[in-house]
């Protein structure tokens, strides 16, 4: 009986310490939907297939920034080796959590805007680096005035708490200027004022430009209960949203950014990679899409050279 309980012990005091030498990362994502989701799976699955034997906390705040803070901090008390933050509040609710553990950002468009880092040069001297969605904004631009050279008006719809989407609508906004167009913001707050500012958009603008924005990207229904009525197009900063509420986009892959991800955290927590020295990565490839239902019911046709979203 000795003996059995003995190696009763050893086989227990076994387990427990595989347990406590196995990697763990932690997965904070912002908010579900299509494109966060593909990122979230491409860095599972890349990792996995370098480290099968780690160890994934994977958790979602909701699309609610001050769950972002409450995973991050649970995180770090946990000891976990990485964080991946899917999407720009979480990553900033990583950092300000900590300045020790490595964070590999993902779906975050632009890192200097995120971070808060001038002349920001591709590398960020700390704990932080990643992959951005970043799209040609320019070309973004360009895409209205190939799709609605007469139209007058553009509306900017985002959401105005996602520092990434501020950018991307300074951005686009000065290039549409330079294409001869009127713009007008429209920002709502949060989920709770999408449908109304939508509707505002709808009611005053040829054509709404939308950006990587994750909180129109889990509100595309309402978005398009609005726009679609009234014959407004939208063209848009990434697939997912583009399949809800779109009409053209130039998009990246997310889960290619997300399987980037993933094999920067092998490196990092393999290798032995100094994260603070490591460049952003960005995508490789960018991809004319169009959403052919809503083009049908807004009576458009699409040029030769944009791919069907399937």
């Amino acid at each position: 009986m000795k003996k059995i309980v003995t190696l009763a012990l050893v086989l227990m005091m076994v387990a427990m310490t595989a347990c406590a030498s196995a990697t763990t990362v932690g997965i904070c994502q912002l908010v579900q939907h299509v494109a966060l989701d593909q990122a979230t799976q491409g860095f599972k699955d890349a990792l996995s297939e370098k480290m099968p034997d780690v160890v994934f906390d994977e958790k979602n705040a909701s699309g609610d920034a001050v769950n972002c803070a409450t995973i991050a901090n649970t995180f770090v008390s946990d000891g976990v080796d990485l964080i991946m933050c899917n999407a720009t509040p979480a990553l900033q609710a990583a950092v300000a959590a900590t300045g020790d553990i490595p964070l590999l950002g993902t779906s975050v468009t632009e890192y200097g805007v995120a971070l808060g880092i001038d002349s920001f040069t591709g590398v960020t001297g700390i704990n932080v680096s990643g992959t951005s969605d970043l799209a040609p904004l320019d070309q973004q631009a360009a895409m209205v005035k190939e799709l609605f050279p007469d139209a007058k008006k553009v509306g900017l719809l985002y959401c105005s708490a996602e520092a990434n989407s501020i950018y991307q609508v300074k951005v686009v906004g000065e290039e549409l200027a330079k294409l001869g167009y009127e713009t007008e913001e429209f920002a709502f707050t949060d989920s709770n004022d999408v449908a109304s500012v939508s509707a505002l958009a709808a009611q005053n603008c040829d054509v709404v430009y939308i950006p990587t924005d994750n909180t129109a990207a889990a509100y595309t229904e309402t978005i398009a209960n609005e726009l679609i009525p009234a014959k407004v197009p939208a063209v848009v900063g990434e697939e997912g949203i583009c399949k809800g509420c779109g009409v053209a986009t130039l998009t990246i892959s997310y889960y290619d950014i997300g399987y980037a991800t993933g094999l920067m955290a092998y490196e990092i927590l393999a290798n032995g990679a100094d994260i603070s020295t490591m460049p952003i990565e960005y995508a490789p490839q960018f991809t004319k899409k169009y959403n052919a239902a809503n083009a049908e019911a807004l009576g458009i046709t699409m040029p030769e050279g944009y791919v069907a979203i399937e």
